[in-house]
């Protein structure tokens, strides 16, 4: 985000002449103290900006110093309208400002793009949310957003499944939307933490900065969380033996594969035998519950409660489903 800050700053700059910290940091939900590290920054990389003293002063770009997007490839043009076009951010929650933001991109390309620019403006949609689900966004998610914008502390009041609301106070680094949940990446006294944006019942900015590690990485960071969700939620659950017909590996895998943290295990013998693998589940009752669903296609080994949970279920489906008298 911040290479988007700085290429900001410089076209507000480009547009206005002469700007206080204060309008910047206004401008671009952000502190002022982000902005003075990011002009120092720009000024260190060679870009011509200065301070103007005395009343009155700010910022300001020496000698008509100008971004210039005649730069810009064709492709180049309809790449960034096809990934950053209002309709292919449905969900996201910053559709005014990137149709704002693409009207005047629009207005600085040379005339020849623009035809094509417009036309991959509206040559693709993303929706994230599933099938049958609301594309509602969660009540503080844009409070959320400034607050990792701006590096700043957040107080939020947290309801966990089945437990009182509490407040506590947290370093949010980033925000992640996975298949339309959207999800707080936070720092706390005990490391990193995952927060559900739908359970944040308040939220409360402070003055405090955030203190984020150096070499944080949000898509590392949030890979991590989905390795590891199946050992940390299930902290007591069982882990299941299985084999699955070659036929239906992608299928399993797709399905299981993260949330049950399906891992192949080494072949005990050559020949036609199914792959084995391993799968982490709640209890033996929900592992019986996800796995009936591929019938033949799959073979548990083990454990014993879970082959019974499985031969409950078939019971139970040739009672309600088999031939009648």
């Amino acid at each position: 985000m911040r290479a988007d800050r700085l290429v900001a700053i410089v076209l507000l700059l480009q547009t206005h002449g002469q700007m206080t910290v204060s309008d910047l940091a206004e401008r671009l939900e952000c502190s002022e103290r982000t902005i003075r590290r990011d002009l120092e920054g720009l000024s260190g990389a060679g870009v011509p900006v200065y301070p103007q003293r005395g009343r009155g002063g700010g910022w300001a770009l020496l000698g008509g110093h100008k971004i210039d997007l005649s730069g810009l490839t064709a492709e180049e043009a309809q790449a960034l309208f096809l990934v950053a076009g209002p309709h292919a951010l449905v969900g996201v929650g910053v559709e005014p400002g990137v149709k704002s933001a693409l009207r005047k991109l629009m207005a600085a390309l040379p005339a020849p793009f623009r035809e094509q620019a417009e036309a991959a403006n509206t040559a693709v949609l993303v929706d994230p949310v599933g099938w049958g689900r609301s594309n509602e966004q969660p009540p503080n998610l844009v409070e959320l957003r400034r607050a990792v914008l701006a590096g700043l502390q957040v107080d939020i009041t947290y309801a966990k499944p089945r437990q009182e609301p509490a407040m506590r106070r947290v370093h949010p680094y980033g925000l992640v939307s996975k298949g339309g949940t959207w999800y707080l990446l936070a720092g706390v006294e005990a490391g990193l933490r995952t927060f559900r944006v739908s359970r944040v019942q308040a939220v409360a900015v402070t003055d405090e900065p955030v203190e984020r590690p150096d070499d944080f990485d949000l898509a590392e960071a949030w890979e991590k969380v989905q390795t590891d969700f199946p050992a940390r939620t299930y902290a007591e659950g069982v882990t299941v033996e299985l084999r699955i017909e070659a036929g239906a590996v992608r299928f399993v895998s797709a399905a299981l594969g993260r949330w049950a943290n399906l891992q192949p295990q080494p072949a005990e013998s050559a020949g036609g035998e199914w792959p084995r693998y391993t799968a982490t589940f709640p209890n033996a009752g929900v592992a019986a519950t996800e796995l009936v669903r591929y019938g033949r296609r799959i073979e548990v080994d083990g454990p014993v409660e879970v082959r019974a949970a499985l031969a409950r279920l078939g019971e139970q489906l040739v009672a309600c489903y088999g031939p009648r008298e």
